[in-house]
């Protein structure tokens, strides 16, 4: 085994995990503001759909940190993170000053679900708890 195949999936579950963990600490402090930002997009339920992706970034994000049901974590969160796309980066419907911005997050949140694909495909790697269990 070379060391990009023992080291690399480590560090993309890391990087993986970088963007949902901080984010997801940070909507339990900011609660409410999570709640008002999902209510504007008008979705049912907004307290509970702040709670649920809270466990989605915080839980499910650690989990494929440690490589522990990573395959699982990895299609939870591709789902998730597709459907924030579509809702949260709508940039085929908002004000054109906004179109590029939106487009840019849409397409980064999309290969940020291929890179999540790779890991549902592939596994979490031989450095993970996954690969310990046998």
């Amino acid at each position: 085994m070379t060391a990009i195949e023992k080291f690399a999936p480590l560090l993309g579950r890391i990087l993986i995990a970088l963007l949902y963990i901080p984010a997801g600490i940070n909507k339990i402090g900011g609660f409410q503001g999570t709640v008002g930002y999902i209510a504007s997009k008008g979705l049912p339920l907004p307290q509970v759909a702040a709670a649920g992706t809270i466990v989605v970034e915080v839980a499910v994000a650690a989990a494929l940190l440690v490589g522990f049901k990573a395959r699982y974590a990895a299609l939870v969160l591709a789902a998730f993170t597709f459907v924030a796309a579509v809702i949260f980066h709508n940039f085929w419907a908002v004000p054109a000053e906004q179109v590029m911005m939106q487009q840019i997050q849409f397409f980064k949140n999309l290969a940020i679900v291929g890179g999540l694909l790779f890991v549902a495909a592939f596994g979490a790697g031989p450095l993970s708890l996954d690969s310990r269990k046998g």
